[in-house]
């Protein structure tokens, strides 16, 4: 069963989980993937709850995004899923799929049309409202070293979060 929650009712535990992992999720037609994300954010932006994902652009999820302009984060909270998160972090859903692969479910979301991760037990799903491409002159120079070396910045993505709930 699905319980809708509020936006911020489990601000505490998504950020303790989310460098650990969770998934961000994108369905364009019939093209579906998933990656591990480590970085987000979520807040209140244009009278709206937001949550905001970083992808780069030499990602297989970058390119569904770019025509889907919707997404989905699920996380584990009950269940680690290492292994399902790191297949899905260092696999490229160009070259396989990771539902298969790494035995995850996609399940229908309320209001958008990606689905999320059935095994995760919080979600948020997403319509996109801003994009913003990274201005590398504008990183500070620790940053561009500690995750920029090769010059492949992220595309920030600001989603209204349109339904967040916890599966019980």
């Amino acid at each position: 069963m699905k319980e809708d929650v509020k936006y911020n009712d489990y601000l505490k535990e998504l950020l303790e989980q989310l460098p650990k992992g969770a998934f961000l999720t994108v369905k364009d037609e019939d093209k579906l993937n998933t990656m591990t994300i480590g970085w987000g954010t979520i807040g209140f932006v244009w009278q709206k709850p937001v949550f905001v994902v970083m992808v780069r652009k030499s990602r297989y999820t970058y390119q569904l995004l770019e025509s889907a302009k919707e997404f989905t984060v699920s996380i584990p909270l009950r269940k680690e899923l290492k292994k399902e998160l790191a297949l899905c972090g260092t696999k490229s859903g160009r070259e396989l799929d990771k539902f298969k692969e790494g035995n995850l479910t996609p399940e229908p979301g309320k209001v958008v049309n990606t689905p999320v991760i059935g095994e995760c037990d919080l979600h948020y799903e997403c319509r996109v409202i801003y994009q913003q491409s990274m201005e590398p002159a504008l990183v500070a120079e620790n940053i561009k070293k500690l995750a920029y070396p090769k010059g492949d910045y992220h595309v920030m993505y600001y989603g209204e979060i349109v339904a967040c709930y916890v599966k019980e």
